[in-house]
C-alpha cells in the first residue's frame, strides 16, 4: 500500500507538471480601476486555487469552534448528572 501511494504522487505530479508546462501562457486579469495583473495562466490558476483552499479551511474552523463549544457544553452537563447519580445513591 506505501509503494501505490507513493506511485500514485509521482503520477500525479506528473500529470501536474506536464499541465504547468503546457499553459504557460500569459493571461492578464483586469480589475476596477484600471488594474491589471499579468501572469502565467498556470500561476494564475494556483493562486485561486490556494485562495479557495484558504476560504474553504475559514469556513470549516467556525463550524469546528461551534461543535467544540457544544462538546464543551455537553460534557460538563454529563458530568453534573454523572456526579448527581452517583450521590443519589
Amino acid at each position: 500500500m506505501r509503494y501505490f501511494n507513493w506511485v500514485l504522487r509521482v503520477v500525479l505530479f506528473i500529470i501536474l507538471l506536464g499541465f504547468a508546462m503546457k499553459n504557460d501562457q500569459p493571461v492578464v486579469l483586469r480589475y476596477f480601476f484600471g488594474y491589471e495583473w499579468q501572469a502565467s495562466l498556470v500561476v494564475v490558476l494556483l493562486v485561486f486555487f490556494a485562495a479557495g483552499i484558504g476560504v474553504g479551511l475559514l469556513t470549516a474552523l467556525g463550524k469546528i469552534f461551534m461543535q467544540r463549544r457544544e462538546i464543551t457544553r455537553l460534557q460538563s452537563k454529563l458530568d453534573q448528572h454523572n456526579k448527581m447519580v452517583v450521590s443519589d445513591e
